[in-house]
């Protein structure tokens, strides 16, 4: 059976979070990824397949090994989904620090 990952449930969790950001630097096998982490590598092999069905890493075969990089695409296509939330607040808090500068006595 093949399970339809969300993208935002893969990135919810924080050791592929983490796994993203190593990736995002450079290509790196599931070998180096996993030797980042105290945690055993078939756990580092599953979270290399949820960000990977998710479309989040490629697979790239490099003679015997694979090589794991981040789809900038798909990156691209989460970061423009979070944009308007990401104004927004940045909008809300400008207005709260004016709000303040008001109320607070000039030091």
């Amino acid at each position: 059976m093949n399970l339809r990952r969300d993208v935002f449930q893969a990135i919810a969790d924080p050791t592929r979070r983490a796994i993203l950001m190593l990736v995002a630097a450079q290509s790196m096998t599931a070998g180096l990824i996993a030797s980042n982490f105290d945690t055993a590598r078939p756990t580092v092999s599953k979270h290399l397949q949820i960000l990977t069905e998710c479309e989040l890493l490629k697979q790239e075969q490099n003679g015997r090994e694979i090589y794991y990089h981040i789809n900038a695409k798909k990156m691209k296509e989460v970061a423009d989904f979070i944009e308007p939330f990401r104004q927004m607040w940045d909008d809300r808090f400008n207005k709260l620090e004016d709000i303040m500068k008001d109320y607070l006595p000039n030091k």
